[in-house]
């Protein structure tokens, strides 16, 4: 009897994921997180720096406002990764150095890797906190998709410190038409960060994680084992 109370809604899910595989949450998530580094690349290449640092911390907090009027509540990550490019985008514009935005990437990521890495080993997996409530997997799934998002922000941390060193001084002559019409005829290190994080990174960042959807797929709990657990919560 449980099985066939489940069974319609678990296919429901399913189709609606094969189709589109992210929640409204972690679309929400996605275009918070593009939303603001895309606003600062057209506004940094119409109108400079200081406006575009200006254009990502007011649409940082665009992002955080629209979280709380669709989700009802502070989403986690978002409002932490929200909180962390304010302060460094406050930084930037104080001090006039655009690199605080650029290490806020570092920080963050490497931070979160951290973390991640230390859950796993002591077994305690963020993302079954977070979202343990919402989607049923096994121990084995939860600690994969730990260890895999953990190597992921540890990996993008590093490539970042990459580009904005190795493009610090950098100042190459720009062919193409379109950014010519940005008033962008040569790039900057920044130009050359921006377009590496908002053209190849976010890409990966969202390729990476419909790749982590459909692992844990197979890491799904039985529909008996979930009418078990939602027994054993309501007793």
């Amino acid at each position: 009897m449980s099985h066939q109370n489940h069974t319609p809604a678990t296919a429901t899910q399913a189709a609606k994921q094969n189709r589109f595989p992210f929640t409204a949450e972690q679309t929400l998530n996605i275009v918070s997180e593009m939303g603001p580094i895309f606003t600062m690349f057209i506004v940094n290449f119409i109108w400079g720096v200081e406006a575009g640092v200006l254009s990502l911390i007011g649409a940082t907090v665009l992002a955080l406002t629209a979280s709380l009027i669709v989700l009802k509540r502070p989403p986690m990550m978002p409002f932490i990764a929200g909180f962390v490019s304010i302060v460094f985008g406050g930084l930037a514009y104080y001090t006039g150095d655009a690199n605080w935005v650029q290490i806020k990437v570092t920080v963050f990521n490497g931070l979160v890797a951290v973390l991640l890495f230390a859950g796993l080993y002591r077994k305690k997996y963020f993302f079954e906190f977070v979202f343990g409530k919402t989607f049923h997997y096994t121990t084995e799934g939860w600690a994969r998709l730990t260890r895999n998002a953990a190597l992921f922000f540890l990996v993008t941390a590093i490539a970042n410190e990459a580009v904005r060193l190795g493009f610090a001084t950098a100042s190459i002559p720009c062919p193409h038409s379109w950014l010519w019409l940005l008033r962008k005829p040569v790039l900057s290190g920044l130009d050359i960060w921006m377009i590496f994080k908002l053209f190849l990174v976010m890409p990966l960042t969202g390729l990476f994680f419909v790749w982590q959807v459909r692992v844990m797929r197979g890491y799904r709990l039985p529909v008996p084992v979930l009418a078990q657990v939602a027994t054993d919560r309501t007793h």
